[in-house]
Protein backbone atom coordinates (compact mmCIF):
# COMPACT_ATOMS: atom_id res chain seq x y z
CA UNK A 1 0.00 0.00 0.00
CA UNK A 2 1.39 3.53 -0.89
CA UNK A 3 1.45 6.30 1.87
CA UNK A 4 -1.68 7.91 -0.02
CA UNK A 5 -4.58 6.44 1.32
CA UNK A 6 -3.24 6.41 4.95
CA UNK A 7 -2.56 9.97 4.70
CA UNK A 8 -5.59 10.79 3.92
CA UNK A 9 -7.72 8.17 6.45
CA UNK A 10 -5.69 10.35 9.29
CA UNK A 11 -6.27 13.95 7.41
CA UNK A 12 -10.23 13.03 7.41
CA UNK A 13 -10.27 12.10 11.45
CA UNK A 14 -8.68 15.00 11.96
CA UNK A 15 -11.51 17.34 10.00
CA UNK A 16 -8.62 18.80 8.08
CA UNK A 17 -8.32 19.14 3.95
CA UNK A 18 -5.04 17.46 2.00
CA UNK A 19 -2.62 20.24 0.54
CA UNK A 20 -1.10 18.88 -2.44
CA UNK A 21 1.38 21.49 -3.92
CA UNK A 22 2.48 20.84 -7.34
CA UNK A 23 6.05 21.88 -8.28
CA UNK A 24 7.93 21.16 -11.92
CA UNK A 25 11.34 18.73 -10.82
CA UNK A 26 14.27 20.82 -12.00
CA UNK A 27 12.75 24.07 -11.77
CA UNK A 28 13.86 26.50 -11.20
CA UNK A 29 17.98 24.91 -10.35
CA UNK A 30 18.27 21.64 -11.62
CA UNK A 31 19.57 20.44 -8.00
CA UNK A 32 16.73 21.78 -5.49
CA UNK A 33 14.03 19.90 -5.89
CA UNK A 34 14.38 17.59 -3.05
CA UNK A 35 15.07 20.72 -0.72
CA UNK A 36 11.95 22.27 -2.08
CA UNK A 37 9.51 19.43 -1.10
CA UNK A 38 11.47 19.64 2.15
CA UNK A 39 10.48 23.01 2.80
CA UNK A 40 6.61 22.50 0.98
CA UNK A 41 6.41 20.03 3.70
CA UNK A 42 7.37 22.26 6.11
CA UNK A 43 4.88 24.43 4.98
CA UNK A 44 1.93 22.21 5.55
CA UNK A 45 2.17 19.63 2.31
CA UNK A 46 0.38 16.66 2.85
CA UNK A 47 1.20 15.30 -0.38
CA UNK A 48 3.71 16.51 -3.32
CA UNK A 49 3.37 15.97 -6.70
CA UNK A 50 6.34 16.55 -8.58
CA UNK A 51 5.70 16.90 -12.54
CA UNK A 52 8.29 15.22 -14.77
CA UNK A 53 9.75 17.64 -17.43
CA UNK A 54 8.29 16.72 -20.93
CA UNK A 55 8.79 18.58 -24.19
CA UNK A 56 5.03 18.60 -25.27
CA UNK A 57 2.77 18.92 -22.24
CA UNK A 58 -0.65 19.34 -23.61
CA UNK A 59 -2.81 19.97 -20.46
CA UNK A 60 -0.30 22.39 -18.77
CA UNK A 61 -0.07 26.33 -19.73
CA UNK A 62 2.93 28.88 -20.28
CA UNK A 63 3.81 28.65 -16.83
CA UNK A 64 4.30 25.24 -15.90
CA UNK A 65 5.61 24.78 -19.80
CA UNK A 66 8.30 27.38 -18.90
CA UNK A 67 9.55 25.25 -16.04
CA UNK A 68 9.41 22.30 -17.80
CA UNK A 69 11.59 23.88 -20.78
CA UNK A 70 14.32 24.98 -17.95
CA UNK A 71 14.47 22.02 -15.99
CA UNK A 72 14.79 20.11 -19.77
CA UNK A 73 17.33 22.51 -20.99
CA UNK A 74 18.90 21.61 -17.25
CA UNK A 75 19.42 18.10 -18.09
CA UNK A 76 16.59 16.56 -16.08
CA UNK A 77 13.91 13.94 -17.23
CA UNK A 78 12.42 10.90 -15.80
CA UNK A 79 15.75 9.00 -14.44
CA UNK A 80 17.01 12.76 -12.28
CA UNK A 81 13.33 12.52 -10.70
CA UNK A 82 13.74 9.42 -9.52
CA UNK A 83 17.06 9.95 -8.30
CA UNK A 84 15.59 13.16 -6.64
CA UNK A 85 12.53 11.25 -5.06
CA UNK A 86 15.48 8.85 -3.35
CA UNK A 87 17.17 11.62 -1.65
CA UNK A 88 14.41 13.30 -0.51
CA UNK A 89 13.24 9.90 1.15
CA UNK A 90 16.63 9.71 2.92
CA UNK A 91 15.24 12.02 5.27
CA UNK A 92 11.31 11.69 5.22
CA UNK A 93 9.59 8.18 4.81
CA UNK A 94 5.85 9.70 5.22
CA UNK A 95 5.00 12.44 2.74
CA UNK A 96 3.40 10.52 0.23
CA UNK A 97 4.90 11.66 -3.66
CA UNK A 98 3.01 11.66 -6.42
CA UNK A 99 4.73 11.80 -10.10
CA UNK A 100 2.57 13.86 -12.59
CA UNK A 101 3.66 13.71 -16.31
CA UNK A 102 3.10 12.11 -19.82
CA UNK A 103 3.17 8.47 -21.63
CA UNK A 104 6.11 9.56 -23.76
CA UNK A 105 9.15 9.97 -20.45
CA UNK A 106 7.28 6.23 -18.89
CA UNK A 107 7.57 4.56 -22.22
CA UNK A 108 10.88 6.11 -23.37
CA UNK A 109 12.00 4.95 -19.65
CA UNK A 110 11.00 1.05 -19.51
CA UNK A 111 12.69 1.04 -23.45
CA UNK A 112 15.69 2.47 -22.52
CA UNK A 113 16.33 0.59 -19.13
CA UNK A 114 14.71 -2.90 -20.30
CA UNK A 115 15.61 -5.91 -17.22
CA UNK A 116 15.49 -9.74 -17.75
CA UNK A 117 12.86 -9.04 -14.43
CA UNK A 118 11.16 -6.43 -16.45
CA UNK A 119 8.97 -8.06 -19.15
CA UNK A 120 5.81 -5.84 -19.91
CA UNK A 121 6.49 -2.43 -21.21
CA UNK A 122 6.26 -0.27 -18.18
CA UNK A 123 7.66 -2.97 -15.83
CA UNK A 124 11.33 -1.14 -15.57
CA UNK A 125 9.67 2.31 -14.77
CA UNK A 126 6.89 0.66 -12.22
CA UNK A 127 9.88 -1.20 -10.29
CA UNK A 128 12.35 1.60 -10.04
CA UNK A 129 9.36 4.06 -9.08
CA UNK A 130 8.80 1.93 -6.31
CA UNK A 131 12.39 1.45 -5.26
CA UNK A 132 12.76 5.02 -5.23
CA UNK A 133 9.94 5.70 -2.57
CA UNK A 134 7.53 7.06 -5.50
CA UNK A 135 3.55 6.68 -3.86
CA UNK A 136 1.82 7.15 -7.30
CA UNK A 137 1.90 8.64 -10.56
CA UNK A 138 -0.60 10.22 -12.67
CA UNK A 139 0.02 10.12 -16.53
CA UNK A 140 -2.13 12.90 -18.11
CA UNK A 141 -2.75 10.81 -21.62
CA UNK A 142 -3.18 7.37 -20.31
CA UNK A 143 -6.89 7.08 -20.56
CA UNK A 144 -8.64 4.61 -18.20
CA UNK A 145 -9.95 2.17 -20.62
CA UNK A 146 -6.32 1.65 -22.43
CA UNK A 147 -4.56 1.16 -18.73
CA UNK A 148 -6.34 -1.72 -16.18
CA UNK A 149 -2.80 -3.50 -17.31
CA UNK A 150 -0.91 -0.85 -15.99
CA UNK A 151 -2.67 0.52 -12.97
CA UNK A 152 -2.53 -3.55 -11.92
CA UNK A 153 1.08 -3.67 -12.18
CA UNK A 154 1.50 -0.47 -10.46
CA UNK A 155 -0.83 -1.72 -7.50
CA UNK A 156 1.20 -4.77 -7.17
CA UNK A 157 4.31 -2.65 -6.23
CA UNK A 158 2.15 -0.82 -3.88
CA UNK A 159 1.68 2.51 -6.02
CA UNK A 160 -1.73 4.37 -6.60
CA UNK A 161 -2.40 5.46 -10.14
CA UNK A 162 -4.41 8.70 -10.01
CA UNK A 163 -6.85 9.96 -13.29
CA UNK A 164 -8.67 13.41 -13.94
CA UNK A 165 -11.68 14.39 -14.41
CA UNK A 166 -12.77 17.64 -15.80
CA UNK A 167 -16.27 19.67 -16.20
CA UNK A 168 -16.83 17.57 -18.99
CA UNK A 169 -16.23 14.25 -18.14
CA UNK A 170 -19.42 12.20 -18.70
CA UNK A 171 -21.01 9.46 -15.65
CA UNK A 172 -19.55 6.48 -17.81
CA UNK A 173 -15.79 8.48 -18.00
CA UNK A 174 -16.56 8.48 -14.10
CA UNK A 175 -17.40 5.10 -14.25
CA UNK A 176 -14.42 3.76 -16.28
CA UNK A 177 -12.04 5.80 -13.52
CA UNK A 178 -13.53 4.86 -10.66
CA UNK A 179 -13.00 0.96 -11.85
CA UNK A 180 -9.35 1.19 -11.51
CA UNK A 181 -8.39 4.55 -9.95
CA UNK A 182 -6.81 4.30 -6.29
CA UNK A 183 -5.42 7.25 -3.67
CA UNK A 184 -7.59 10.14 -5.16
CA UNK A 185 -8.88 11.61 -8.24
CA UNK A 186 -7.59 14.98 -9.43
CA UNK A 187 -10.89 17.35 -10.50
CA UNK A 188 -9.62 19.89 -12.90
CA UNK A 189 -11.73 22.66 -12.24
CA UNK A 190 -11.07 24.72 -15.23
CA UNK A 191 -12.15 23.71 -19.27
CA UNK A 192 -8.40 24.70 -20.06
CA UNK A 193 -4.76 24.28 -19.38
CA UNK A 194 -3.03 24.77 -15.74
CA UNK A 195 -3.48 28.14 -14.89
CA UNK A 196 -5.76 29.31 -17.06
CA UNK A 197 -9.01 31.07 -16.73
CA UNK A 198 -10.96 32.35 -13.37
CA UNK A 199 -11.80 29.36 -11.05
CA UNK A 200 -15.99 29.18 -10.56
CA UNK A 201 -16.26 27.50 -6.90
CA UNK A 202 -20.22 27.30 -7.28
CA UNK A 203 -19.77 25.44 -10.35
CA UNK A 204 -17.07 22.47 -8.75
CA UNK A 205 -19.24 22.66 -5.40
CA UNK A 206 -22.07 21.50 -8.03
CA UNK A 207 -20.37 18.93 -9.61
CA UNK A 208 -18.45 17.17 -6.61
CA UNK A 209 -21.50 15.28 -5.29
CA UNK A 210 -21.86 13.98 -9.08
CA UNK A 211 -18.28 12.70 -9.05
CA UNK A 212 -18.89 11.66 -5.68
CA UNK A 213 -21.82 9.37 -6.90
CA UNK A 214 -19.58 7.42 -8.48
CA UNK A 215 -16.16 7.34 -6.97
CA UNK A 216 -15.12 6.34 -3.46
CA UNK A 217 -12.00 7.82 -3.27
CA UNK A 218 -11.10 11.26 -2.10
CA UNK A 219 -11.19 14.20 -4.62
CA UNK A 220 -8.79 16.84 -4.90
CA UNK A 221 -9.67 19.77 -6.98
CA UNK A 222 -6.71 21.91 -8.70
CA UNK A 223 -6.05 24.31 -11.74
CA UNK A 224 -6.99 28.07 -11.04
CA UNK A 225 -6.35 27.99 -7.50
CA UNK A 226 -4.17 30.69 -6.58
CA UNK A 227 -4.59 32.28 -3.09
CA UNK A 228 -5.94 31.62 0.47
CA UNK A 229 -9.63 32.87 -0.45
CA UNK A 230 -9.56 30.53 -3.42
CA UNK A 231 -8.42 27.95 -1.62
CA UNK A 232 -10.53 28.38 1.93
CA UNK A 233 -13.57 28.03 -0.71
CA UNK A 234 -12.79 24.62 -2.43
CA UNK A 235 -11.51 22.85 0.68
CA UNK A 236 -14.86 23.54 2.07
CA UNK A 237 -16.13 20.74 -0.72
CA UNK A 238 -13.52 19.18 -1.86
CA UNK A 239 -10.94 16.35 -0.19
CA UNK A 240 -7.54 18.44 -0.98
CA UNK A 241 -6.05 21.37 -3.07
CA UNK A 242 -3.90 21.17 -5.58
CA UNK A 243 -1.50 24.26 -6.12
CA UNK A 244 0.43 24.52 -8.80
CA UNK A 245 1.26 26.91 -11.30
CA UNK A 246 1.04 29.84 -8.61
CA UNK A 247 3.79 28.26 -6.86
CA UNK A 248 5.68 28.17 -9.92
CA UNK A 249 5.79 32.29 -10.46
CA UNK A 250 6.44 32.80 -7.18
CA UNK A 251 9.60 31.04 -6.72
CA UNK A 252 10.87 31.86 -11.10
CA UNK A 253 12.41 34.77 -10.17
CA UNK A 254 13.89 34.36 -6.64
CA UNK A 255 17.62 33.85 -5.78
CA UNK A 256 18.92 30.43 -5.31
CA UNK A 257 18.45 30.35 -0.96
CA UNK A 258 15.00 32.03 -1.48
CA UNK A 259 13.68 29.30 -3.16
CA UNK A 260 12.28 26.88 -0.86
CA UNK A 261 11.35 30.05 2.06
CA UNK A 262 9.50 31.47 -0.86
CA UNK A 263 7.35 27.91 -1.47
CA UNK A 264 7.10 27.64 2.09
CA UNK A 265 6.08 31.02 3.14
CA UNK A 266 3.24 30.63 0.47
CA UNK A 267 2.00 27.17 2.16
CA UNK A 268 1.74 28.14 5.23
CA UNK A 269 -0.91 30.95 4.46
CA UNK A 270 -2.47 28.34 2.30
CA UNK A 271 -2.76 26.02 5.00
CA UNK A 272 -3.65 28.73 7.29
CA UNK A 273 -6.56 29.17 5.15
CA UNK A 274 -7.44 25.62 4.94
CA UNK A 275 -7.44 24.85 8.60
CA UNK A 276 -9.47 28.29 9.66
Amino acid sequence: MSRIAPTFTQLQARGRKALIPFVTAGFPFADITPELMHAMVAGGADVIELGVPFSDPSADGPVIQKAGDKALAAGVGLVQVLAMVREFRLKNDSTPVVLMGYANPVERYSQMHRRPDAKKGTSAFVQDAAAAGVDGVLIVDYPPEECEEFAAELKSHGLDLIFLLAPTSTIDRMQQVARIASGYVYYVSLKGVTGSGALDTDAVEAMLPRIRQHVSVPVGVGFGIRDAATARAIGRVADAVVIGSRIIQLIDDQPRDQVAATAEKFLREIRLALDS
